[in-house]
């Protein structure tokens, strides 16, 4: 995929729930809160061209009720702003 964010946004794949329980226990998609994590597919830049603090490949929590979907190959992915990055998650 070749897609650059413009401005100070974030494009994102979410991590999608687990549908069942360690039990065995099925969770309807209706049931399932959205996880607020992702891997980050591509990055913007600041106004003045200033490369931002994240990088492909970073695996992140955010924040935020806005955010535009784009679905590509029948996988969900997510442009967010960068300000609603609250973590990135170290392994």
């Amino acid at each position: 995929m070749n897609i650059k964010p413009v401005g100070e946004r974030v494009l994102i794949k979410p991590i999608k729930e687990k549908e069942v329980t360690s039990g065995g226990i099925y969770i309807p998609e209706s049931a399932q809160k959205e996880k607020k994590e992702g891997n980050i597919v591509a990055v913007g830049t600041y106004e003045d061209g200033k490369e931002l603090p994240v990088k492909k490949g970073d695996h992140i929590i955010y924040g935020g009720f806005q955010s535009d979907e784009m679905e590509m190959d029948g996988e969900k992915y997510l442009f967010i702003d960068f300000k609603d990055v609250l973590a990135i998650i170290e392994e």
